[in-house]
């Protein structure tokens, strides 16, 4: 066999391009579709993560609680995040009003635009061809369609990651430094975002530039370090800002055992995530291959956390990954194609590795920060390949790529949900790759066909799965793709192929893989199990214990429960509402009444143990609601003697007990203060119990 992959070719000649009338008509036909999808039935989804939508509502009546990221509006704690993917929700919500449309469309538009921004960046180095099927495979990743249409900060970090790979395009095509702090400002709001997390794409756009820019070598290294500082200007102002703002004049920094910005940035949300060390986590601990978040490994994107969400295309990112790189290995210094190479599939490698290794919390959704990554790999080197189809290697290796996508499909695709599926992307899979092994042979009308099948097939399972999960509305803390009937109810993630491991994990409780059961309950089931009925807490009512925005399903969590890790003590105020940590509960018109009457009186019209709990009282009343130990019911604020002096003070009207307390733990090192308020206030105030909510009367001392 000759092969002609042992030398790079010069870049072929550019088609000759449309009339200026219809140039620009496939993008726009790519964008609208990409608008529909996520756009489409968008408010069946509610708030979605009530925990973000609460912060959206607080930073819409609030400027301040919009510039730290408070959980409410009179500035309690602030979400466990910086508030830079909070920032245009709120603006929204204070421009157009409270509502899911609000909250959720600039998640949509945010994932058009990271769209369009693949795109671009693809089209400059591969050709048109090969950045719509970036965009389109971007546009259909199942975690991509579940984050676009969600209010979790992971829509805002891929819009900005993907925006700085584009600019790093521009700036390595150009040798301008001006397009090179352009990523390094983009970069820093992506950690604005989700913190340390968007610095995990700097090792490759780094090794880029020092590759690939048309500059000597000091120039290089002087450009590289501009923008490494407007990277630490961008990422450092609102950090250095909330610490030297007085901590009584600010919410407590939720997340933080020490009311502290760095503490969040190097611990809860950053080398703890690697390491499993997370102070006030819940469920979190023990590392190495089984830890408290699931197996670690190499393998862990393949497997059923993970496989779902965003593995389709990468058995085909990666074999076209290593291909490119052969390829490109004797090209020119400057070559945009290995450029190109480098950057995307560094971006793939090191995300990649990161999330596969990590033995913190980590949980499936993640994965939609490779999804830039994969697209770009897919665009470029299916691209490439086809260009040149007259090297029998060429062809070879688009094969392989295109049977390894259908087979992994194949073994993707659930065998019950929509049967015929399954065999239909292996057979076309799997002839399209025969085909193309002769595909230089035939005529240009065949070879078109031959090419549509490869793209259909390669399409088929992420596509039909894309389709599904936009169709289901998801809703809880820990989301996970899929059509309805795989699809965990509020608070969990779906179970993957054979189960899902997780923190919770053969406890019976309904946590992240908990079963699906049937539509109004959700089941305590065992992991990954559809429709298994466990000895977890008991399901609560169907219609009043679902998750805020979904009205008729109900949450695993009843009343009392046990405080995990304090001993066998009831839940906090002894029986509470629907829900838990991981849902928000939706009260009804009775309990939100009360929490609303008089609001205006009080600084916080009701405090309860959670965010998710808080969220859900606080969007239905549209009243500030003081989480208590913030979203794990862990953090230290406020204190037993803080909340008794707001008491005294009456700052706070109603105190509501929270079910679901026995997904509350202090094993790994976090305050028990939110167990000993609820001590207290049951011990000191009557309850009250409406609509099966307890309810204890602050303003009676």
């Amino acid at each position: 066999m000759t092969s002609t992959l042992s030398r790079p070719r010069p870049a072929p000649a550019p088609s000759p391009p449309p009339t200026r009338r219809w140039r620009h008509l496939p993008l726009a036909v790519l964008l609208a579709a990409t608008a529909a999808l996520y756009l489409w039935g968008l408010s069946a989804s509610g708030w979605a993560n009530a925990f973000y939508a609460a912060a959206a509502q607080a930073g819409g009546q609030s400027w301040s609680a919009w510039f730290f990221g408070a959980s409410d509006a009179a500035g309690g704690i602030t979400v466990d995040k910086a508030p830079g993917a909070l920032w245009p929700i709120g603006l929204a919500v204070r421009l157009f009003g409270l509502s899911s449309w609000s909250v959720l469309v600039p998640q949509a538009l945010m994932g058009v635009g990271a769209v369009a921004l693949l795109h671009a960046a693809v089209r400059r180095v591969a050709g048109p061809g090969a950045g719509l099927v970036a965009g389109a495979a971007l546009a259909l990743t199942p975690v991509a369609v579940l984050m676009f249409r969600f209010d979790n900060p992971d829509a805002m970090l891929v819009l900005v990651l993907t925006g700085a790979a584009y600019s790093l395009t521009r700036a390595v095509e150009q040798g301008r430094t001006r397009w090179l702090v352009l990523v390094g400002l983009l970069v820093g709001y992506g950690f604005l975002t989700k913190m340390l997390q968007a610095f995990l794409v700097l090792p490759a756009f780094s090794a880029v530039w020092l590759l690939a820019a048309p500059l000597a070598w000091w120039p290089r290294i002087r450009a590289l370090l501009v923008a490494g500082a407007a990277l630490l200007v961008s990422a450092g102002w609102w950090v250095l800002v909330v610490e030297l703002w007085p901590a009584a004049d600010r919410p407590w920094i939720g997340g933080s055992q020490g009311d502290s910005v760095l503490e969040l940035v190097f611990g809860y949300n950053g080398f703890g995530r690697l390491t499993g060390d997370e102070v006030g986590s819940v469920g979190g601990g023990a590392g190495g291959r089984a830890g408290g978040w699931g197996e670690t490994g190499l393998l862990r994107l393949f497997g059923s956390e993970m496989g779902r969400e965003a593995s389709w295309l990468l058995p085909a990112a990666l074999v076209l990954l290593g291909v490119l790189l052969w390829w490109t290995r004797r090209a020119p210094r400057t070559d945009p194609l290995r450029a190109a190479t480098v950057l995307w599939g560094g971006w793939l490698l090191v995300t990649g590795l990161t999330f596969s290794l990590m033995a913190g919390i980590v949980h499936s959704y993640y994965t939609v920060a490779l999804a830039p990554a994969v697209a770009a790999l897919v665009g470029i080197g299916g691209a490439t390949l086809w260009r040149d189809r007259a090297s029998a290697a060429a062809r070879w290796w688009l094969a392989a790529a295109v049977a390894a996508t259908a087979m992994w499909a194949y073994a993707l695709l659930p065998a019950a949900w929509l049967g015929w599926l399954r065999p239909a992307m292996l057979v076309v899979g799997l002839g399209a790759a025969l085909a193309l092994l002769g595909v230089h042979r035939m005529p240009r009308v065949l070879a078109t066909g031959v090419l549509t099948a490869a793209l259909l097939a390669g399409a088929g399972g992420t596509t039909a799965w894309a389709l599904g999960t936009a169709a289901t509305p998801h809703t809880g803390a820990i989301p996970s793709s899929g059509p309805e009937d795989y699809a965990s109810g509020p608070g969990g993630g779906r179970g993957g192929p054979g189960g899902m491991r997780g923190p919770w994990a053969g406890s019976g409780a309904g946590a992240p893989g908990g079963a699906s059961g049937p539509a109004g309950t959700v089941t305590g089931g065992a992991v990954g199990a559809p429709g298994a009925a466990g000895g977890g807490a008991a399901a609560g009512s169907a219609g009043t214990g679902g998750s805020a925005g979904a009205p008729g399903a109900a949450t695993a969590g009843g009343p009392g429960g046990r405080w995990a890790g304090g001993g066998p003590t009831r839940g906090p105020g002894g029986a509470g509402g629907p829900g838990g940590i991981l849902s928000a509960p939706t009260p009804s018109s009775q309990v939100t009444g009360l929490i609303a009457a008089d609001a205006d009186d009080f600084t916080w019209a009701a405090a309860t143990v959670s965010s998710m709990q808080a969220a859900g009282y606080q969007l239905a009343s549209g009243a500030p609601v003081l989480a208590v130990g913030g979203f794990n019911g862990t953090d230290p604020y406020p204190t037993l003697a803080q909340f008794r002096q707001m008491v005294a003070q009456h700052r706070i009207h109603w105190f509501i007990g929270s079910a679901g307390s026995d997904m509350i733990s202090t094993a790994s090192g976090g305050s028990d203060d939110a167990r000993l308020i609820a001590e207290w206030v049951a011990a000191t105030f009557p309850a009250r119990t409406v609509d099966g909510v307890t309810l204890h009367d602050l303003s009676a001392s």
